[in-house]
């Protein structure tokens, strides 16, 4: 089970800041062999939704207000540990993070740029694709909103 926490950029840690960080890059950088530049200067304007296993950083998300990133709120860097995706923990912090966009943000309309192969995994969650495919990064991505009434 996960503990889930969420924070604004300016209440993370340092420790919390690194772990994050080391996260997305042992995934996206390393796992999926992309470079591209993660530090790209949103993180100050997000929330932060970091999912622990006992101590350990095995999940996170950021989340956007509408017009910080999409016209709609936004959630994005979706990230799960290679190791710890048997446990389903994608959902765990998805359903978390759509919860804190409703809090936070007062809306349950969410825009998403989700690569391809993981379509099926947010349509589960309620999420529909939107326009055409597109790469990012070199990667199959497409967009996908949640209108908050599924």
């Amino acid at each position: 089970m996960l503990t889930i926490t969420t924070k604004p950029f300016k209440a993370l840690t340092t420790q919390e800041l690194y772990d994050l960080l080391q996260l997305r890059s042992e995934v996206f950088v390393v796992e999926q062999d992309c470079v591209y530049q993660d530090l790209d200067g949103k993180d100050r304007k997000a929330l932060h939704v970091l999912g622990y296993k006992d101590s350990e950083l095995v999940a996170y998300t950021r989340l956007f207000n509408a017009g910080d990133y999409f016209e709609e709120a936004s959630i994005g860097r979706v990230v799960v540990r290679q190791t710890e995706r048997q446990h389903k923990y994608g959902y765990d912090i998805m359903k978390a993070s759509i919860d804190a966009i409703k809090l936070n943000h007062n809306t349950s309309v969410i825009r998403i740029s989700a690569q391809c192969y993981l379509i099926k995994f947010y349509n589960n969650l309620g999420f529909e694709e939107v326009g055409e495919e597109y790469l990012e990064d070199g990667i199959p991505h497409v967009n996908m909103v949640f209108n908050g009434l599924n």
